[in-house]
């Protein structure tokens, strides 16, 4: 049986900087969704609708209702935390 195992972040905080970054990686997330949904086919629709390939989200991410960018902004917090907590270091060049 498959046990998720997340890297602890819980200890990490993040400086002002990268917390400014998480909406730009959350946007980018979702253009990156959905131009594969549309790659395959999928274009928008006001109800999911899988056998018509229909989607409400493939709009652009100013347009997403809140608790979908809420999802993405957190996928995004982690993954920035993650980084820091396996040692890494970010810097803008």
């Amino acid at each position: 049986m498959y046990k998720p195992r997340p890297i602890d972040t819980e200890s990490i905080a993040l400086p002002r900087d990268l917390v400014d970054l998480t909406e730009r990686l959350a946007e980018h997330a979702h253009d990156i969704w959905a131009q594969r949904r549309m790659e395959e086919g999928w274009r928008y629709g006001p109800r999911r609708d899988d056998a018509a390939k229909l989607h409400p989200d493939l709009v652009p991410y100013a347009e997403l209702p809140e608790p979908e960018k809420e999802y993405d902004r957190r996928a995004a917090m982690e993954t920035l935390r993650a980084i820091v907590a396996l040692g890494y270091q970010i810097v803008k060049g």
